[in-house]
């Protein structure tokens, strides 16, 4: 595991997942601008924006896994993240699996659903793999599978990497990197339209920052309430509200708890953001919690994790961070978004699934 987790953030690294010269951050704006122009179709009709946004992050994973973008009615795509989202909505069955193996073999829908769609999904990686095996260049690699693939052949940084290895590993940037990155920004977008204040002293911020220019990475520092939603969305409705399970090395006391060596652990990441002790009010979405007294961003309060922590915590966290901003100000520099006329406010309780994903909604993107 420590080798491949190595291997797997080296080659991240290379492809651009860090801020600053040779970066993803233009991948990323070109990536926004596209879903703006997507957005924009809708001549601010009601629509459904989970399908759009979805595309929009797994084509940033796409261009580092897989080298390519893919169009918002490809069929082939769709049916790829339509796959994504219902193996990450069935995983309450494989959370029970995780933790009794044996009803694995007990017949059910939800587990023999799960298992197709990665079927589905692993069929379209290994027709990936085949396709950059007949172009490889090893003197200049592309993509995430170009990189394994000079490994498997030079075995130099992974003893005993297999084709299957690689498989899994790219299928758990692709699930980890979409689903979640994708309904954070569903989640922002469903704050803004049930804040139109809040939204209001965005548009504010950005008009005075960034002007008529694509935000950039660059406008990041200068845009502190813009960063305050971002953190307060994840706050309020961290996608990962259990992180992902752990397990003790060796037997261990917490508080009043033995624990013996092996014993399964998962964090309440949900509970601690909710926590009342920390947080005020924690149900009210209040990004001003977010800003200190100078107005300056509070980056890392005790009491905040939605990336977990530790040796464990998220690869992806500098990637998600960076899409995050720069979608999220990409479309609210260009529309206000407001619920459906004579239609109730998006529901804000989330489905709790691998992730906490929002219900479906519908909003009306108007151009500003």
């Amino acid at each position: 595991f420590k080798q491949r987790k190595r291997f797997v953030t080296a080659t991240l690294k290379n492809l651009g997942m860090k801020v600053g010269q040779d970066s993803i951050e233009e991948d990323i704006r070109e990536e926004a601008s596209f879903l703006r122009n997507r957005i924009t179709e809708y001549e601010a009709r009601p629509f459904d924006p989970a399908h759009d946004v979805t595309v929009a992050i797994a084509n940033v994973i796409c261009s580092m896994v897989f080298g390519r973008r893919y169009d918002y009615e490809d069929e082939t795509f769709r049916e790829l993240t339509e796959g994504i989202g219902a193996v990450v909505a069935d995983h309450g069955a494989g959370q029970i699996i995780s933790v009794f193996p044996f009803l694995r073999f007990v017949p059910g829908g939800q587990y023999k659903s799960v298992s197709a769609h990665i079927a589905k999904i692993q069929k379209m990686e290994k027709e990936e793999i085949s396709r950059h095996r007949e172009h490889l260049d090893s003197e200049n690699p592309r993509d995430f599978l170009d990189f394994c693939l000079l490994e498997l052949e030079q075995q130099d940084k992974l003893e005993g990497l297999t084709e299957e290895h690689v498989l899994y590993m790219a299928q758990d940037i692709f699930f980890a990197g979409t689903d979640t990155t994708s309904n954070t920004l569903l989640w922002s977008l469903l704050y803004m339209t049930l804040n139109p204040d809040i939204q209001n002293k965005v548009h504010e911020e950005l008009d005075a920052v960034v002007g008529e220019s694509l935000p950039a990475l660059s406008h990041r520092s200068q845009l502190p309430y813009v960063n305050a939603c971002l953190q307060e969305v994840m706050r309020i409705r961290p996608v990962g509200p259990l992180a992902i399970p752990h397990a003790t090395t060796e037997a261990v006391r917490v508080g009043e708890y033995d624990l013996p060596k092996g014993t399964q652990v998962l964090l309440n990441l949900y509970s601690l953001h909710m926590d009342p002790a920390y947080w005020p009010d924690p149900d009210r979405f209040d990004p001003e919690r977010f800003l200190d007294a100078e107005g300056k961003v509070i980056n890392k309060p005790e009491s905040y994790l939605p990336f977990g922590g530790g040796r464990r915590g998220c690869l992806g966290e500098q990637l998600a961070r960076m899409e995050l901003f720069l979608f999220f100000t990409a479309l609210l520099q260009s529309f206000t978004f407001k619920a459906p006329d004579c239609a109730p406010p998006p529901n804000a309780d989330g489905i709790l699934g691998l992730t906490l994903t929002p219900h479906p909604f519908q909003l009306c993107a108007i151009p500003r």
